[in-house]
């Protein structure tokens, strides 16, 4: 759909204009007559450059929490929706979000929803965000809904920067151990190589399959760059497909140690976003539907996809769940507790509290246990070739002795 420039007169015979987004010139017209005004002149926008950058990359997850959090209070004080939207705008030092709420606020005064203003930018604001606006402003309660927006994105951003911090110490220190290795065996490996070379003995196995490992890898190190490149692209392109995402995402879930935390981080997710459109007032077929696609899992997804298919048919939700086999047992009866007894949002949400919880004990442990682990390894490994390159001198030492 393109986005069409209007201008139109009112009932009162003032002046108005704004943007619009639809199929054609036509269905801009129509939609005008039914708001009441008199369209004047209707044409298409020019895509301009500088809109069709992404601002994905620009607008922060945080920046979303504050505006979330500014613009309840402003709407619980009693401002108008423009003025709210105005003084967001001015006081946003974001220049990309600034902009973005700049285009919502005219889309408003142009005579649209703020949820539909909200869906002409889905990289900013995702299904979950717009799906709430609009029970909100159905329901007259966008302030409350603002600040629980607000309080589950906090929550969100906080789980997910649990999850980085238990993946950034394994992550460093094995970037750490490939340069060290790397650097001995391009660097360290031939000096020693040379010294050999004039003994006129044969090497021990140990030394022989290093200083083979170091010429190969010296020798070759354009290939193996390029090797290692093809197949990080490869790895890349398959896991964009639907199979290889789905692959990956049951693999995550599977391993001893990071299988468990990644499960109890799905569940988190999962309980924390539904209770939140269902205690916002969105029906359970809209919140399975926008909870599976903001999972993050396609193991989740396709599980919550299937538990929804079984309650349109007239099923409850803890039964498809339970046959999912992705959820803990304990999960499942605490759900149908919740539908049981009427307070299924309530419960979901002390669902979500005992898995951040677990999510935080897991990372903690996790991170004990992987600190010595890895540091066994590293020192194995340059020890075992240190050890390596030193023992033709202790052969040496021997036989002088």
């Amino acid at each position: 759909m393109a986005v069409y420039v209007w201008v139109a007169q009112g009932r009162a015979g003032e002046m108005k204009k704004g943007e619009t987004e639809a199929i054609n010139e036509a269905a801009v017209r129509t939609q005008l007559r039914r708001q009441g005004l008199k369209p004047t002149r209707v044409k298409e926008k020019p895509k301009d450059l500088l809109q069709m950058i992404p601002l994905t990359g620009r607008v922060k997850a945080n920046d979303v929490v504050i505006f979330s959090r500014q613009f309840s209070t402003m709407i619980g004080a009693g401002l108008p929706l423009i003025q709210c939207l105005d003084i967001l705008a001015a006081q946003e030092q974001n220049k990309s979000f600034a902009k973005v709420i700049r285009t919502i606020k005219e889309d408003i005064e142009g005579g649209s929803t703020l949820s539909d203003a909200l869906r002409k930018h889905p990289k900013v604001f995702d299904d979950l965000f717009i799906n709430m606006i609009a029970a909100g402003e159905a329901g007259g309660i966008l302030d409350t809904i603002l600040n629980r927006l607000a309080t589950y994105l906090e929550k969100s951003m906080k789980l997910k920067r649990k999850v980085k911090g238990a993946m950034t110490y394994p992550g460093v220190v094995l970037v750490m151990s490939v340069g060290i290795i790397t650097l001995l065996l391009v660097k360290v490996v031939p000096v020693f190589q040379s010294i050999f070379a004039g003994m006129g003995r044969e090497l021990p196995f140990a030394t022989q399959t290093l200083i083979d490992l170091s010429s190969f890898v010296t020798n070759n190190s354009l290939y193996i760059i390029c090797a290692l490149v093809v197949a990080i692209v490869a790895l890349v392109r398959f896991y964009r497909t639907d199979a290889g995402r789905y692959l990956f995402d049951r693999m995550i879930i599977k391993p001893p140690v990071i299988g468990p935390l990644m499960r109890k981080v799905a569940i988190a997710k999962f309980t924390r976003t539904l209770s939140t459109l269902i205690s916002s007032g969105v029906p359970i077929l809209d919140a399975l539907e926008i909870v599976s696609r903001t999972s993050g899992n396609m193991v989740v997804e396709k599980a919550l996809m299937e538990t929804r298919k079984n309650i349109s048919e007239g099923k409850t939700i803890a039964e498809p769940l339970a046959a999912t086999t992705v959820f803990p047992p304990m999960v499942v009866q605490m759900i149908a507790v919740g539908e049981a007894t009427g307070s299924l949002d309530s419960m979901l949400s002390k669902i979500a509290d005992f898995y951040d919880d677990e999510v935080e004990v897991a990372v903690a442990a996790m991170t004990s246990m992987l600190e010595p682990v890895l540091m066994v390894f590293l020192g194995g490994v340059v020890g075992g070739m240190i050890v390596a390159m030193y023992l033709p001198i202790f052969q040496i030492g021997n036989v002088v002795g």
